[in-house]
C-alpha cells in the first residue's frame, strides 16, 4: 500500500520508545523514592523529564533576536545572525565548480526538461531537473522548488515534476499533499526557469543497503508494498544517519542547506536565468528549506514557506515527536534565535508563510506566536508589507488555493 499523510503522522507519533519498567535486583526504599515531580502528570511525550527541558528553553534570552532593543541597524544585525546560523550548521566544504553533466534533454511541448547532475561539494554530485519554458523571453526568473519529507523517501524531486508513467504510489502522494499538482511543472508553465534536486536520503540519494532486494534499487520495479516497506525502513533509520553525520562532525541541516545554496549558484549561472530575479518555494521540510535558504542567501528575492512554521519552544511538550526530526536540528540555535526570528534575515526581501489550522505537526499557539513575531520583524525592518502569514482551514498540505496565493505572491515580488 502507499504511504499517506495520515500514516506518516502515525509513524511519527508511534516512533517513541514505549514506557518500560526497569528490572532492579534490589531496591532500597530509603534510597530510591518517588517525589512529587516524578509523580506529576505533564501530558508530555517525555513525561517527568518535560519540566526540566521546557525550563531550559524558557530561560533562553534569544540573545540575537532582531526584536531586542539593542539591535537597531538591520544590516549589521544580519551579519551577526547569519554568521551564527552558518556556524551552527557545522558544515562548510570547500568550493567546487558545479561541473554539470547533462544526461537527458526532453521536449515537453511548452517547456524543455533537462535531467542532469552537478557538484555541490568535492564529495557530492546531486541529481536535478531543470525546466525551461519555451514561450517565454529569456533570461527569465528562476525558482528553486524544494520537495517535502512526508515520510515518503522513494522519490524526491519527482514529487514536484510531471514524469512519464508515474507510479500509482507517487500519484496518490501528490494528490494527498499537492492536490494532484506537480508544482515545478506548474511554475515552468508560468514562464519560470525551475530547478529541483533530491535532498540527501531521498530519491536517487536514498539509503540503499548491501542486501537490499533488486526492487529497492530499481524504482520502476517497486510495487506499492515495496514503496511502503522502503519508506518504513527509511523512517526508522533517519536517526541512524543523523547520528552517523554527528559522529563525522557535521549535521544533516548543514548538508541539506549547503546543497540548496549551491543549487542557487548553479541556477543563477544558467544563461536562461535572470539572476536578479530568484525565488524559492517548498512544502514541509521543503518549506523549512525555503525559509532558511532565503535567510542565508540574499540573492533570493522572494520565498514561500508552506507547512513549516512555529515558535520552537512551543514544540517541546508534545510536538517534537511529530515535527522536529534530526533533519531540522540546527544545534543550539534556540540559545540565539527562534525559527521566526530568521524572518529578519530575509527582510527587506519578501516572504509568504502558510500553515494549515488542522496541521497536527504544529501547536496552534506556536504558529500564532511565530506569525506575530514575523510581522514584528518586518515592521521593525520598515517593510511590513513584504511579509504575509496565512492560516488556511487545511491539514498538512499545499493545496490549490494555497498554490494560487503562493504563485500570486511570487509574481508580485519577482
Amino acid at each position: 500500500m502507499s504511504v499517506s499523510r495520515r500514516q506518516f503522522c502515525q509513524w511519527f507519533a508511534g516512533s517513541g520508545l514505549a514506557r518500560r519498567s526497569l528490572p532492579f535486583a534490589h531496591v532500597d526504599p530509603h534510597v530510591f523514592t518517588e517525589g512529587p515531580t516524578a509523580a506529576a502528570q505533564t501530558g508530555s511525550h517525555i513525561g517527568s523529564l518535560y519540566p526540566f527541558v521546557q525550563k531550559q528553553a524558557d530561560r533562553s534570552p534569544l540573545e540575537l533576536s532582531f526584536l531586542r532593543p539593542e539591535f537597531r541597524d538591520l544590516e549589521s544585525w544580519q551579519k551577526k545572525a547569519r554568521a551564527i546560523v552558518l556556524e551552527h550548521l557545522f558544515y562548510a566544504p570547500p568550493p567546487v565548480s558545479p561541473a554539470a553533466d547533462l544526461i537527458r534533454r526532453t521536449d515537453r511541448g511548452d517547456y524543455v526538461e533537462e535531467y542532469l547532475t552537478f557538484q555541490t561539494t568535492p564529495d557530492l554530485r546531486v541529481p536535478a531537473y531543470v525546466l525551461i519554458p519555451k514561450q517565454t523571453k529569456l533570461p527569465a526568473p528562476g525558482i528553486v522548488v524544494l520537495h517535502c519529507h512526508g515520510g515518503f523517501y522513494v522519490w524526491g524531486k519527482e514529487k514536484l515534476v510531471e514524469v512519464d508513467n508515474e507510479p500509482a504510489a507517487l500519484s496518490e502522494y501528490k494528490k494527498d499533499l499537492y492536490d494532484g499538482k506537480s508544482i515545478a511543472t506548474e511554475l515552468v508553465r508560468q514562464g519560470r526557469v525551475v530547478i529541483t534536486i533530491d535532498m540527501l536520503y531521498w530519491g536517487e540519494r536514498r539509503m540503499l543497503l548491501d542486501d537490499d532486494p533488486p526492487a529497492y534499487r530499481d524504482r520502476g520495479r517497486m510495487t506499492k508494498d515495496d514503496v511502503a516497506g522502503f519508506n518504513r525502513r527509511s523512517q526508522q533509520s533517519e536517526q541512524l544517519l543523523a547520528r552517523s553525520l554527528f559522529t563525522a562532525g557535521i549535521t544533516w541541516p548543514g548538508v541539506m542547506l549547503w546543497d540548496d545554496l549551491r543549487t542557487v549558484d548553479y541556477l543563477a549561472a544558467r544563461p536562461e536565468v535572470d539572476a536578479r530575479r530568484l525565488a524559492c518555494v517548498g512544502l514541509s521540510v521543503g518549506g523549512y528549506r525555503s525559509f532558511l535558504l532565503a535567510a542565508l542567501d540574499q540573492r533570493i528575492k522572494v520565498a514561500v514557506n508552506v507547512g513549516w512554521m512555529s515558535s520552537l519552544g512551543s514544540h517541546i511538550r508534545r510536538h517534537i515527536v511529530n515535527s522536529i526530526g534530526l533533519t531540522f536540528q540546527i544545534i543550539g540555535l534556540y540559545r540565539y534565535l527562534d525559527l521566526p526570528d530568521l524572518a529578519a534575515l530575509i527582510a527587506p526581501r519578501s516572504v509568504l508563510v502558510i500553515n494549515g489550522s488542522r496541521d497536527q505537526l504544529f501547536p496552534r499557539e506556536g504558529v500564532d506566536a511565530a506569525f506575530k513575531k514575523i510581522e514584528q520583524c518586518f515592521r521593525k525592518a520598515g517593510v511590513p508589507d513584504r511579509q504575509r502569514c496565512r492560516l488556511y482551514d487545511a491539514p498538512h498540505q499545499f493545496n490549490v488555493a494555497m498554490q494560487a496565493e503562493a504563485w500570486a505572491w511570487i509574481a508580485r515580488w519577482l
